[in-house]
């Protein structure tokens, strides 16, 4: 693969004064370099990337990215006619995002392009920092997330399954097969089982506290607890699949008035789950 650089738009960040443009150029950030992958319209080029694709965009007509739309596929197709240079952006399902060059060329050396997780140039959905639990002192732990995701796949290696914590509606299946804590923090091991026979678009998974108020007016409070760190969440589960993820939230227990509710929501769906976890689970982890 040749490596082109592309162009900024210099003039039109250089002021006017007694820096000279060297000095002006020295400031400016380091230019972002894409790969060039070639194309022509007698061949397919195929492009393997390391998680499905979600969406595939050229910027010009003369190049066509072909993938499978319907279900989820690690491959695409890239056909080009004769034009000029245009550009490919490609989003997998996890939202890492891949941009390139395309170019026409009648001649082809490479038909098959094996692209790796290194060569995402960024992600769909910007990496918010999140902040630390704390302590019953309020002191920040020294939690990290790389100890959020080494004990996350010891809990998924280990399989351990503290009962029967389950919800089944319309095909899918929702369970806490674990809830283990651990430095000021409660891991909770889901699954989600879709026996159905459409793929299930995941929206949210929310984790929040319920209390009922007694009195002339019943009414229910909600109190949303925020996780910390999430592991192997999905963003769709496909038909007879099973995923197991976790999602990490800062220690709390629960008095007998009040229950946690876990709730699964489809998007651009109605099969939705709301799964009620006893206090006796929260206040004695595993």
């Amino acid at each position: 693969m040749k490596n082109l650089i592309i162009a900024l738009s210099i003039l039109s960040v250089i002021p006017f004064g007694n820096l000279n443009a060297q000095e002006e150029l020295s400031r400016l950030p380091k230019t972002l370099i894409l790969d060039t992958i070639y194309a022509n319209d007698t061949k397919n080029v195929a492009l393997f990337f390391p998680d499905p694709i979600k969406q595939g965009i050229t910027g010009s007509e003369n190049f066509v990215f072909t993938y499978n739309r319907e279900k989820e596929q690690y491959f695409g197709l890239l056909q080009a006619k004769p034009g000029e240079d245009s550009n490919l952006l490609i989003i997998n399902t996890n939202g890492s995002v891949f941009s390139y060059i395309v170019r026409y060329k009648q001649q082809l050396n490479k038909l098959n392009y094996f692209i790796s997780r290194t060569q995402s140039i960024g992600n769909e959905k910007p990496v918010l920092k999140e902040s630390k639990p704390k302590d019953s002192f309020g002191n920040q732990t020294e939690k990290s997330d790389l100890y959020y995701n080494r004990f996350s796949e010891f809990l998924l290696d280990r399989n351990q399954k503290i009962g029967r914590i389950k919800k089944r509606a319309n095909g899918i299946v929702l369970s806490i097969e674990n809830i283990v804590f651990d430095r000021s923090a409660l891991y909770f091991v889901i699954e989600i089982e879709n026996t159905s026979s459409l793929d299930y678009d995941l929206n949210f998974l929310k984790f929040y506290i319920e209390t009922k108020k007694q009195g002339k007016r019943k009414s229910i409070q909600k109190l949303v607890k925020q996780p910390v760190y999430t592991h192997q969440v999905p963003l769709k589960v496909l038909e007879n699949e099973t995923r197991r993820m976790v999602f990490v939230l800062p220690k709390f227990s629960l008095v007998n008035d009040k229950k946690m509710v876990v709730e699964l929501n489809e998007q651009n769906g109605e099969r939705s789950l709301k799964l009620n976890v006893k206090s006796k689970f929260i206040n004695n982890p595993n």
